[in-house]
């Protein structure tokens, strides 16, 4: 073999050898590219989910615990006229100012009662008619209490079904939910004691603001 033809062949290997480090370099800058722009855009995500969990902070609540017309009578969930006239006025409007910016957000409203025990003879429908209420199928005044804890859950969902029929709370996109707190806690949110007898300033409502659930995968 001639001296020409054995340079030829190795001009030949070198030269793919050199295309094939080329190849190779340039797919390792692809790869770094598209590295990089993962890293940047899970940097972004996690600095944007950051950003929006540090803005679901929960509002202080708003308590009906003023004046009598915003009261229950004793051992009822009947929403007065007064009542009803400070839920679809005052309260709606409060409701509005705080749910600026804050579509999704849960409307916890929470029923209290006082230490008065319900009457011992009286049975529960709760289990058999709660839901169909809830829905809008019955009405609530067919519901009986048997416990405090009844008395505070219809009193929270009166409050829920009200608002729930305010056209502009429905442009919202609130969810409202109806919970008990039956006679725990005083309207200074400390525990209560042992108090049976008649107490109106106990019989009121508590709303809370709380962000929505996150599933973060």
């Amino acid at each position: 073999m001639s001296r020409r033809s054995r340079y030829s062949k190795l001009n030949q290997t070198l030269n793919v050898w050199q295309s094939f480090i080329y190849v190779m370099s340039s797919v390792l800058m692809i790869l770094s590219l598209f590295l990089f722009l993962a890293l940047l855009e899970k940097e972004n995500t996690i600095k944007g989910l950051k950003e929006e969990i540090s803005s679901l902070k929960p509002q202080p609540p708003i308590e009906i615990t003023e004046g009598s017309d915003r009261k229950f009578p004793s051992g009822s969930a009947e929403l007065s006229d007064r009542l009803i006239n400070f839920i679809q006025n005052d309260l709606v409007k409060q409701i509005e100012n705080y749910a600026q910016g804050k579509e999704g957000y849960i409307v916890q409203v929470i029923g209290h009662t006082d230490g008065q025990t319900n009457n011992p003879f009286q049975a529960s429908n709760l289990d058999n008619l709660l839901e169909e209420v809830a829905r809008g199928n019955d009405n609530i005044s067919n519901l009986t209490a048997g416990s405090n804890a009844d008395l505070g859950l219809m009193r929270a969902l009166t409050v829920v079904k009200e608002l729930e029929k305010n056209p502009r709370l429905k442009q919202l996109e609130l969810k409202f939910r109806a919970y008990s707190a039956a006679q725990l806690y005083l309207p200074s949110g400390e525990y209560a004691g042992v108090q049976r007898y008649p107490d109106q300033r106990r019989r009121g409502i508590e709303i809370h603001f709380s962000p929505p659930y996150l599933n973060v995968n």
